[in-house]
């Protein structure tokens, strides 16, 4: 049965439900559980959770849980603050559900999202990375890249989630040129604080994280941005932490 079936259907499909560090944007290290969701409609190339997307040969298969399932086995585990992420997790049918009972147990919530999907969830930060032209599939079919151009960028989406939230925007710039993009696509929202915008190398090693880092942080300085390394790369290396 493909994604798209799943979807529609009253239970969410949940690749893995783990504790460890936050190692991105503004509440870096903070103790965490992540709540992985399967399922993107999205194929950037550079994507360090691919095995989520669910369409990948690596791919898991995942686990149909419930809402009170999913919180059921959060509540194993050790740590206050959930992160909710995936693939893309305001697909699933019952993450609202899910961020009002984790909620109700006093959980901190933060939602990863690409921005292309609004749900009216429950949360402490809403964690939003627009993808740019850089992210388009390499070696792709003339099909499967015209449908991540499609579906990559949804401004109106993410207006409604920063008015909603408190909330992060963050920007993987592969290029100097990239910096360009973010703000041709910063004007295109009202009422961004650029103290919350984040520019994250796109990096799979700390050697290439740290030379971008000297074009990257220069040019967060001049416009009041946050510059956002990838604390998992020094941590635990390129490697899949679950």
């Amino acid at each position: 049965m493909g994604l798209r079936l799943y979807w529609l259907r009253n239970f969410m499909l949940v690749l893995e439900i783990y504790q460890s560090r936050q190692g991105e944007g503004i509440w870096t290290e903070m103790p965490s559980v992540f709540v992985r969701f399967l399922g993107c409609p999205l194929h950037c190339w550079f994507c360090d959770t691919a095995y989520a997307r669910g369409n990948d040969k690596e791919a898991g298969i995942g686990a149909e849980l419930t809402p009170d399932e999913i919180v059921g086995r959060v509540l194993l585990l050790s740590h206050s603050h959930v992160v909710l992420t995936g693939g893309e997790p305001m697909l699933s049918p019952g993450i609202v559900e899910l961020t009002q009972l984790l909620k109700e147990h006093d959980y901190q919530i933060t939602v990863e999202t690409s921005g292309t999907v609004y749900r009216p969830v429950v949360c402490d930060l809403m964690s939003i990375s627009p993808k740019l032209r850089n992210t388009n599939p390499r070696d792709a079919d003339l099909f499967t890249l015209r449908e991540h151009d499609r579906e990559r960028s949804k401004p109106e989406v993410v207006q409604q989630l920063i008015l909603r939230y408190n909330y992060q925007l963050k920007f993987v710039v592969d290029v100097e040129e990239d910096v360009h993009e973010v703000e041709d696509y910063l004007t295109l929202l009202h009422g961004i604080e650029p103290r919350r915008v984040l520019l994250m190398p796109q990096a799979v090693d700390v050697e290439t994280m740290i030379q971008k880092a000297t074009w990257i942080e220069p040019f967060c300085t001049t416009k009041g941005y946050r510059y956002c390394p990838r604390m998992q790369l020094v941590w635990y290396g390129n490697k899949r932490r679950s």
